[in-house]
């Protein structure tokens, strides 16, 4: 690559930066996509509740879609690490793990979040298989199935009400000892929700399918699917070594025009949201390209 300063870099180059490139490419901008190729749904078989890619490969929308912007002659693809952001005079300089340095008037953090498994056995290979975290983007898939919430407490008894909707056949597995309260509990007896408060020991599974969860105590129940929100942290340090302000959640704080607190840093993406879907990243970089365009113009104008 010849060239080395952008208008505009995009750290991350899945379907929200891609969406935020398609956007900017239609504006005539020079933009940079780089991307080291690990999106956190890359075990995902199906994606679902994306209206006309429902049901398709999420690697296949990506490819689709690396294609479709890849027309736009003034956006441009690295295949890398960015290792490397400093604010400098005229914008921001990045660097990469190979050396290479680019600059840019604006940099838009669409890097999405890693998501940190706890330590049972074959959790993490059943991840977006069987073990899912969006009933909006799996749970038709598994509706009326034996299933299990790991979750305690509040955001169990939430998570629990929730996934109501989708199957009565639910037990809720607190991992350990419960935090619900007892009006909890006696809600949840009411609706048929059965409590385990045993320590997780591992899942039994079938190519990451889960056929058993195996408790502690060597106690076993069957289920088909598991919803669970392990914790998570970014996926790239990049935005809190330049400075940019996370939330409770650990997520990139940003405004309604996805600007963070550090001007010309814009982020999107499930690195600043916890509604975790593609249809939904596709959307905040359409838009935060939009942003990002008119703040161009405004500043040359």
């Amino acid at each position: 690559m010849n060239k080395s300063n952008f208008e505009v870099i995009i750290i991350g180059g899945s379907y929200s930066g891609l969406s935020a490139a398609m956007s900017l490419g239609r504006s005539l901008r020079q933009v940079l996509v780089i991307d080291s190729g690990l999106p956190c749904n890359r075990q995902t078989p199906y994606s679902h509740n994306f209206i006309t890619q429902d049901g398709e490969k999420p690697a296949t929308i990506s490819a689709k879609a690396k294609l479709q912007v890849d027309l736009y002659k003034t956006v441009e693809f690295y295949k890398g690490l960015a290792v490397k952001a400093v604010k400098v005079e005229n914008g921001f300089e990045v660097t990469t793990a190979s050396g290479d340095v680019f600059t840019s008037r604006k940099l838009l953090f669409a890097t999405g979040v890693k998501d940190l498994f706890p330590e049972i056995h074959g959790f993490a290979d059943c991840w977006g298989i069987s073990v899912l975290h969006c009933p909006y983007c799996h749970g038709y898939e598994v509706k009326n199935e034996k299933t299990a919430i790991i979750a305690n407490g509040e955001m169990g008894f939430e998570y629990a009400k929730l996934i109501s909707n989708w199957t009565k056949d639910l037990r809720l597995c607190t991992n350990g000892k419960s935090e619900l309260t007892l009006e909890q509990i006696q809600i949840l007896k009411k609706h048929d929700v059965s409590i385990f408060e045993d320590k997780i020991d591992s899942f039994e599974h079938s190519d990451g399918y889960i056929l058993n969860i195996v408790f502690g105590n060597n106690e076993k129940i069957e289920v088909k699917a598991v919803y669970a929100k392990p914790p998570l942290e970014q996926h790239c340090p990049l935005p809190e070594i330049l400075g940019c302000e996370f939330n409770e959640q650990g997520l990139l704080k940003t405004d309604f025009m996805q600007k963070t607190n550090i001007s010309g840093v814009y982020a999107s993406g499930d690195c600043s949201t916890q509604m975790r879907s593609v249809a939904l990243a596709v959307s905040s970089g359409s838009f935060v390209g939009a942003v990002i365009n008119k703040e161009l113009i405004d500043e040359d104008f």
